[in-house]
Protein backbone atom coordinates (compact mmCIF):
# COMPACT_ATOMS: atom_id res chain seq x y z
CA UNK A 1 0.00 0.00 0.00
CA UNK A 2 1.38 3.31 -0.94
CA UNK A 3 0.67 6.10 1.03
CA UNK A 4 1.32 9.82 0.08
CA UNK A 5 1.59 12.63 2.55
CA UNK A 6 2.51 16.26 2.25
CA UNK A 7 4.56 17.12 5.12
CA UNK A 8 4.81 20.57 5.61
CA UNK A 9 7.98 21.41 7.41
CA UNK A 10 8.03 25.29 8.12
CA UNK A 11 10.63 26.94 10.50
CA UNK A 12 11.88 24.22 12.61
CA UNK A 13 15.09 23.40 14.25
CA UNK A 14 17.17 21.05 13.38
CA UNK A 15 16.63 19.03 16.27
CA UNK A 16 13.44 18.43 15.87
CA UNK A 17 13.95 17.44 11.78
CA UNK A 18 16.25 15.17 12.93
CA UNK A 19 13.62 13.62 16.01
CA UNK A 20 11.17 12.68 12.94
CA UNK A 21 13.88 11.40 10.77
CA UNK A 22 14.97 8.92 13.81
CA UNK A 23 11.27 8.52 14.33
CA UNK A 24 10.13 7.25 11.20
CA UNK A 25 13.32 5.49 10.84
CA UNK A 26 12.24 3.01 13.70
CA UNK A 27 8.64 2.90 12.55
CA UNK A 28 10.19 1.73 9.35
CA UNK A 29 12.64 -1.06 11.15
CA UNK A 30 9.17 -2.54 13.06
CA UNK A 31 6.96 -2.98 10.30
CA UNK A 32 9.87 -4.72 8.27
CA UNK A 33 10.28 -6.84 10.76
CA UNK A 34 6.80 -7.71 11.01
CA UNK A 35 5.15 -11.16 9.88
CA UNK A 36 2.35 -10.24 7.35
CA UNK A 37 -0.64 -12.04 9.53
CA UNK A 38 0.14 -10.32 13.12
CA UNK A 39 0.50 -6.72 11.25
CA UNK A 40 -2.06 -4.37 12.69
CA UNK A 41 -3.54 -1.91 10.05
CA UNK A 42 -0.66 -0.69 9.07
CA UNK A 43 -2.10 2.78 7.98
CA UNK A 44 -3.22 3.17 11.81
CA UNK A 45 0.37 2.57 12.66
CA UNK A 46 2.13 4.92 9.94
CA UNK A 47 -0.85 7.50 11.30
CA UNK A 48 -0.38 7.51 14.61
CA UNK A 49 3.56 7.14 14.73
CA UNK A 50 3.30 10.28 12.57
CA UNK A 51 1.14 12.07 14.74
CA UNK A 52 3.25 11.37 17.89
CA UNK A 53 6.35 12.84 15.46
CA UNK A 54 4.57 15.75 14.69
CA UNK A 55 3.40 16.60 18.49
CA UNK A 56 6.73 15.79 19.46
CA UNK A 57 8.40 18.58 16.83
CA UNK A 58 5.38 21.20 17.82
CA UNK A 59 5.72 20.58 21.24
CA UNK A 60 7.69 23.73 22.92
CA UNK A 61 11.25 23.20 23.77
CA UNK A 62 11.99 22.47 27.51
CA UNK A 63 14.32 24.53 28.55
CA UNK A 64 16.52 23.35 31.60
CA UNK A 65 16.08 24.83 35.14
CA UNK A 66 18.69 27.36 35.65
CA UNK A 67 21.10 26.08 38.18
CA UNK A 68 21.37 28.59 41.77
CA UNK A 69 24.54 30.59 41.32
CA UNK A 70 25.51 31.47 44.33
CA UNK A 71 26.58 35.04 45.29
CA UNK A 72 29.62 36.27 46.58
CA UNK A 73 29.61 37.37 49.82
CA UNK A 74 30.43 41.02 50.41
CA UNK A 75 33.63 41.03 52.47
CA UNK A 76 33.37 43.75 55.29
CA UNK A 77 36.46 45.69 55.69
CA UNK A 78 38.04 45.41 59.39
CA UNK A 79 38.52 48.66 61.44
CA UNK A 80 42.02 48.58 63.38
CA UNK A 81 41.17 49.58 67.12
CA UNK A 82 43.25 52.68 68.70
CA UNK A 83 46.80 51.35 70.06
CA UNK A 84 46.88 52.26 74.17
CA UNK A 85 49.00 55.39 75.01
CA UNK A 86 52.43 54.75 76.51
CA UNK A 87 52.71 53.23 79.90
CA UNK A 88 52.40 55.49 82.86
CA UNK A 89 53.56 55.49 86.24
CA UNK A 90 53.01 57.74 89.86
CA UNK A 91 56.41 55.75 90.72
CA UNK A 92 58.40 58.20 88.62
CA UNK A 93 58.37 62.20 89.26
CA UNK A 94 55.90 63.88 87.17
CA UNK A 95 58.43 65.54 85.03
CA UNK A 96 60.23 62.40 83.84
CA UNK A 97 57.93 61.14 81.35
CA UNK A 98 58.38 58.09 79.48
CA UNK A 99 59.47 58.53 75.68
CA UNK A 100 58.76 55.77 73.17
CA UNK A 101 61.76 55.78 70.30
CA UNK A 102 60.48 53.19 67.94
CA UNK A 103 58.68 54.40 65.11
CA UNK A 104 56.98 51.68 63.49
CA UNK A 105 54.00 50.51 65.46
CA UNK A 106 53.81 46.89 63.52
CA UNK A 107 57.76 46.30 64.35
CA UNK A 108 57.42 47.24 67.87
CA UNK A 109 54.51 44.86 68.17
CA UNK A 110 56.09 42.44 66.55
CA UNK A 111 59.04 42.81 68.88
CA UNK A 112 56.81 42.87 71.90
CA UNK A 113 54.77 39.99 71.31
CA UNK A 114 57.43 37.56 69.97
CA UNK A 115 57.79 34.74 72.63
CA UNK A 116 61.36 34.30 71.60
CA UNK A 117 61.88 37.82 72.78
CA UNK A 118 61.60 39.14 75.95
CA UNK A 119 57.88 39.84 77.78
CA UNK A 120 56.85 42.77 78.18
CA UNK A 121 57.72 44.53 81.74
CA UNK A 122 61.04 43.43 81.27
CA UNK A 123 63.02 45.98 83.29
CA UNK A 124 66.69 47.16 83.54
CA UNK A 125 68.44 49.35 86.22
CA UNK A 126 71.37 50.91 85.18
CA UNK A 127 73.89 51.67 88.31
CA UNK A 128 76.56 54.69 88.57
CA UNK A 129 80.02 53.80 90.28
CA UNK A 130 81.98 56.07 90.42
CA UNK A 131 83.75 55.37 93.50
CA UNK A 132 84.20 52.12 96.33
CA UNK A 133 86.00 53.31 99.25
CA UNK A 134 87.68 51.08 101.94
CA UNK A 135 87.38 53.41 104.23
CA UNK A 136 84.92 56.55 104.86
CA UNK A 137 82.39 57.45 101.65
CA UNK A 138 81.31 60.99 100.26
CA UNK A 139 79.48 62.54 97.73
CA UNK A 140 78.55 60.03 95.19
CA UNK A 141 81.05 57.26 96.30
CA UNK A 142 80.20 54.12 98.50
CA UNK A 143 81.88 52.56 101.19
CA UNK A 144 82.55 48.62 100.67
CA UNK A 145 80.03 47.93 102.57
CA UNK A 146 77.16 49.67 101.25
CA UNK A 147 78.70 48.21 97.92
CA UNK A 148 78.32 44.46 99.08
CA UNK A 149 74.54 45.59 100.15
CA UNK A 150 74.02 46.88 97.00
CA UNK A 151 75.20 43.70 95.29
CA UNK A 152 73.41 41.37 97.78
CA UNK A 153 70.09 43.71 97.30
CA UNK A 154 69.54 43.31 93.50
CA UNK A 155 70.04 39.50 94.05
CA UNK A 156 68.11 39.03 96.54
CA UNK A 157 65.04 40.94 94.76
CA UNK A 158 65.70 38.71 91.52
CA UNK A 159 67.95 41.16 89.25
CA UNK A 160 70.92 39.83 86.78
CA UNK A 161 74.24 41.91 85.80
CA UNK A 162 74.26 41.95 81.51
CA UNK A 163 76.73 43.20 79.05
CA UNK A 164 76.30 46.16 76.89
CA UNK A 165 76.31 44.31 73.93
CA UNK A 166 72.94 42.12 75.46
CA UNK A 167 71.80 46.18 76.77
CA UNK A 168 72.04 47.28 72.66
CA UNK A 169 70.18 44.29 71.79
CA UNK A 170 67.53 44.86 74.15
CA UNK A 171 67.10 47.93 73.49
CA UNK A 172 67.22 48.13 69.76
CA UNK A 173 65.38 44.80 68.93
CA UNK A 174 63.76 43.53 73.05
CA UNK A 175 65.92 40.53 72.38
CA UNK A 176 65.80 38.53 75.46
CA UNK A 177 67.00 39.27 78.28
CA UNK A 178 66.34 38.31 82.43
CA UNK A 179 62.99 40.15 83.19
CA UNK A 180 64.56 42.05 86.03
CA UNK A 181 68.02 42.90 84.74
CA UNK A 182 70.89 45.59 86.34
CA UNK A 183 73.64 47.43 84.35
CA UNK A 184 76.52 48.04 86.36
CA UNK A 185 78.62 51.08 85.45
CA UNK A 186 81.89 52.25 86.78
CA UNK A 187 82.61 55.21 85.15
CA UNK A 188 86.60 56.55 84.95
CA UNK A 189 89.89 54.45 84.67
CA UNK A 190 91.13 52.13 87.33
CA UNK A 191 93.78 49.41 87.95
CA UNK A 192 93.04 46.05 87.90
CA UNK A 193 93.06 45.74 91.31
CA UNK A 194 89.80 47.75 91.96
CA UNK A 195 87.57 45.05 89.93
CA UNK A 196 89.26 42.25 91.37
CA UNK A 197 88.37 43.39 94.46
CA UNK A 198 84.61 44.80 94.39
CA UNK A 199 83.55 42.87 91.35
CA UNK A 200 85.64 39.39 90.58
CA UNK A 201 83.50 37.32 93.37
CA UNK A 202 80.34 38.25 92.11
CA UNK A 203 81.49 37.39 88.86
CA UNK A 204 82.74 34.04 90.23
CA UNK A 205 79.74 33.89 92.22
CA UNK A 206 77.04 34.49 90.30
CA UNK A 207 78.85 35.39 86.90
CA UNK A 208 77.95 38.56 86.67
CA UNK A 209 79.97 41.36 84.14
CA UNK A 210 80.60 44.72 85.26
CA UNK A 211 80.84 47.49 82.62
CA UNK A 212 83.73 50.15 82.64
CA UNK A 213 83.38 53.51 81.34
CA UNK A 214 86.50 54.12 80.64
CA UNK A 215 88.94 57.47 79.70
CA UNK A 216 90.49 56.50 76.00
CA UNK A 217 93.50 59.20 76.03
CA UNK A 218 96.38 57.31 75.35
CA UNK A 219 98.89 57.76 78.37
CA UNK A 220 99.82 54.84 81.12
CA UNK A 221 100.29 51.86 78.84
CA UNK A 222 100.75 49.98 82.15
CA UNK A 223 97.20 51.25 83.13
CA UNK A 224 95.64 49.71 79.84
CA UNK A 225 97.89 46.73 79.87
CA UNK A 226 96.48 45.59 82.95
CA UNK A 227 92.51 46.43 82.02
CA UNK A 228 93.36 44.71 78.56
CA UNK A 229 93.90 41.23 80.36
CA UNK A 230 90.98 41.53 82.45
CA UNK A 231 89.12 42.82 78.82
CA UNK A 232 90.58 39.44 77.43
CA UNK A 233 88.92 37.31 80.37
CA UNK A 234 85.23 39.00 79.14
CA UNK A 235 83.43 39.95 82.77
CA UNK A 236 84.77 43.39 82.72
CA UNK A 237 82.98 44.94 79.53
CA UNK A 238 85.04 48.02 78.41
CA UNK A 239 82.86 51.05 76.93
CA UNK A 240 83.80 54.66 75.96
CA UNK A 241 84.08 57.55 78.84
CA UNK A 242 85.51 60.32 76.22
CA UNK A 243 89.23 61.36 75.17
CA UNK A 244 90.45 63.80 77.49
CA UNK A 245 87.20 63.61 79.16
CA UNK A 246 87.74 66.52 81.72
CA UNK A 247 85.74 69.11 79.54
CA UNK A 248 81.83 67.94 79.49
CA UNK A 249 80.58 68.50 75.84
CA UNK A 250 77.72 71.06 75.78
CA UNK A 251 75.67 72.93 73.52
CA UNK A 252 78.79 75.30 72.81
CA UNK A 253 80.59 72.58 71.61
CA UNK A 254 82.15 72.10 68.23
CA UNK A 255 81.58 68.91 65.91
CA UNK A 256 85.39 68.87 65.72
CA UNK A 257 85.97 68.89 69.74
CA UNK A 258 82.64 66.48 69.91
CA UNK A 259 84.50 63.85 67.04
CA UNK A 260 87.68 64.42 68.52
CA UNK A 261 86.24 63.16 72.39
CA UNK A 262 84.01 60.32 70.57
CA UNK A 263 86.04 59.01 68.21
CA UNK A 264 89.21 59.08 69.91
CA UNK A 265 88.09 56.99 72.55
CA UNK A 266 86.85 54.33 70.10
CA UNK A 267 90.30 54.93 68.82
CA UNK A 268 92.29 54.18 71.84
CA UNK A 269 89.89 50.87 73.15
CA UNK A 270 90.80 49.18 69.59
CA UNK A 271 94.27 50.01 69.73
CA UNK A 272 94.66 48.37 73.24
CA UNK A 273 92.07 46.12 74.11
CA UNK A 274 91.09 45.09 70.34
CA UNK A 275 87.29 45.86 70.86
CA UNK A 276 85.05 48.22 69.84
CA UNK A 277 82.91 49.87 72.18
CA UNK A 278 79.18 50.53 71.24
CA UNK A 279 78.14 52.76 74.16
CA UNK A 280 79.30 56.48 75.44
CA UNK A 281 79.32 57.24 79.06
CA UNK A 282 78.97 61.43 78.55
CA UNK A 283 81.78 62.33 80.67
CA UNK A 284 80.50 64.78 83.45
CA UNK A 285 77.37 63.97 82.22
CA UNK A 286 77.28 66.47 79.80
CA UNK A 287 76.16 65.60 76.25
CA UNK A 288 74.06 68.10 73.49
CA UNK A 289 71.85 67.76 70.40
CA UNK A 290 74.86 67.87 68.43
CA UNK A 291 76.76 65.12 69.65
CA UNK A 292 73.92 62.95 70.07
CA UNK A 293 73.05 63.57 66.09
CA UNK A 294 77.22 62.49 65.91
CA UNK A 295 77.49 59.59 68.08
CA UNK A 296 75.66 57.22 66.24
CA UNK A 297 77.59 57.78 62.84
CA UNK A 298 80.71 57.01 64.82
CA UNK A 299 79.27 53.61 65.48
CA UNK A 300 77.67 54.32 68.86
CA UNK A 301 74.24 52.38 69.78
CA UNK A 302 73.87 53.81 73.36
CA UNK A 303 74.16 56.97 75.39
CA UNK A 304 74.37 57.32 79.09
CA UNK A 305 73.49 60.53 81.30
CA UNK A 306 74.17 60.89 84.73
CA UNK A 307 70.11 61.63 85.63
CA UNK A 308 68.76 58.99 87.57
CA UNK A 309 64.89 59.72 86.02
CA UNK A 310 63.96 55.32 86.46
CA UNK A 311 64.71 52.02 85.15
CA UNK A 312 64.14 51.78 81.20
CA UNK A 313 62.33 49.05 79.06
CA UNK A 314 62.16 48.61 75.72
CA UNK A 315 60.75 51.46 73.84
CA UNK A 316 60.23 53.11 77.28
CA UNK A 317 62.75 55.53 78.12
CA UNK A 318 62.60 58.26 80.66
CA UNK A 319 62.85 61.69 79.53
CA UNK A 320 62.53 65.56 80.98
CA UNK A 321 61.15 68.71 78.81
CA UNK A 322 62.85 70.89 80.56
CA UNK A 323 64.86 71.55 83.60
CA UNK A 324 63.10 71.08 86.87
CA UNK A 325 63.67 72.09 90.27
CA UNK A 326 63.67 68.76 91.61
CA UNK A 327 66.82 68.00 89.77
CA UNK A 328 68.21 71.30 88.63
CA UNK A 329 71.35 70.39 87.46
CA UNK A 330 70.41 67.12 85.00
CA UNK A 331 70.21 68.43 81.37
CA UNK A 332 66.70 67.87 79.79
CA UNK A 333 67.32 65.17 77.49
CA UNK A 334 63.86 65.65 75.27
CA UNK A 335 65.41 68.31 73.12
CA UNK A 336 68.25 65.78 72.06
CA UNK A 337 65.68 63.93 70.58
CA UNK A 338 67.15 60.39 70.53
CA UNK A 339 66.32 58.56 74.25
CA UNK A 340 68.68 55.77 73.08
CA UNK A 341 71.62 57.95 73.32
CA UNK A 342 70.50 60.11 76.37
CA UNK A 343 69.50 57.09 78.74
CA UNK A 344 69.29 57.37 82.57
CA UNK A 345 71.47 55.89 85.45
CA UNK A 346 71.29 55.54 89.17
CA UNK A 347 74.06 57.00 91.56
CA UNK A 348 75.29 54.45 93.26
CA UNK A 349 74.44 56.13 96.87
CA UNK A 350 70.80 55.81 95.98
CA UNK A 351 70.61 52.37 94.30
CA UNK A 352 69.52 50.36 96.98
CA UNK A 353 66.70 52.62 98.10
CA UNK A 354 65.15 52.18 94.48
CA UNK A 355 65.16 48.42 94.01
CA UNK A 356 62.01 47.95 94.85
CA UNK A 357 60.48 51.13 92.62
CA UNK A 358 62.04 49.25 90.17
CA UNK A 359 60.97 46.22 90.56
CA UNK A 360 57.63 47.60 90.67
CA UNK A 361 57.66 49.11 87.46
CA UNK A 362 57.95 46.30 86.17
CA UNK A 363 55.61 44.87 87.11
CA UNK A 364 53.14 47.71 86.63
CA UNK A 365 54.02 47.57 82.95
CA UNK A 366 53.72 43.75 82.96
CA UNK A 367 49.80 44.03 83.83
CA UNK A 368 49.04 46.99 81.32
CA UNK A 369 50.98 44.52 78.59
CA UNK A 370 48.26 42.27 79.62
CA UNK A 371 45.51 44.51 79.78
CA UNK A 372 45.70 45.80 76.60
CA UNK A 373 46.89 42.71 74.58
CA UNK A 374 43.74 41.57 73.02
CA UNK A 375 43.82 45.17 71.45
CA UNK A 376 47.51 45.26 70.22
CA UNK A 377 47.15 41.86 68.23
CA UNK A 378 43.84 43.04 66.88
CA UNK A 379 45.49 45.95 65.57
CA UNK A 380 48.05 43.87 64.41
CA UNK A 381 46.67 41.05 62.81
CA UNK A 382 44.96 43.86 60.69
CA UNK A 383 47.57 46.56 60.27
CA UNK A 384 50.63 44.72 60.49
CA UNK A 385 50.21 41.11 59.22
CA UNK A 386 49.79 41.78 55.38
CA UNK A 387 53.04 42.82 55.71
CA UNK A 388 54.95 41.86 58.34
CA UNK A 389 53.87 38.28 58.72
CA UNK A 390 51.94 36.72 61.47
CA UNK A 391 53.40 37.03 64.74
CA UNK A 392 55.70 33.99 65.72
CA UNK A 393 54.82 31.20 67.83
CA UNK A 394 56.83 29.49 70.52
CA UNK A 395 59.93 27.60 69.64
Amino acid sequence: MKFNYQLRITNYGSQRTNRLILTLSLLALVLSSCQPAATPDPSLAVTAAIETAFAQINAPTQTPAPMDTPIPTATIPRTPPALPGIFQTPLLKPEDLPRAYVADSCQYLKNKWDPNKSAPGTVVMVIMYHGINKGEASGNDVTVAEHKKIMDSLYEAGFQAITMQQMADFMYDNAKIPPRSVLLIVDDRHFAEYFNDHFRPYHEQWGWPVINGYIGVDERTDLWAENAALSAEGWVDYQSHGYIHNVPISEGSTDEFIISEMGGAITSIQKYMNKTPIAYIWPGGGFSKRAVEIGPTLGYKLGFTVNPRGPVMYNWVPQADAVSASNPYAIPETPAGNPLMTLPRYWSPDARANIDTVRAIGEEAAQYAQQNKAVELEYYDIVCAPAYGPLPVNP
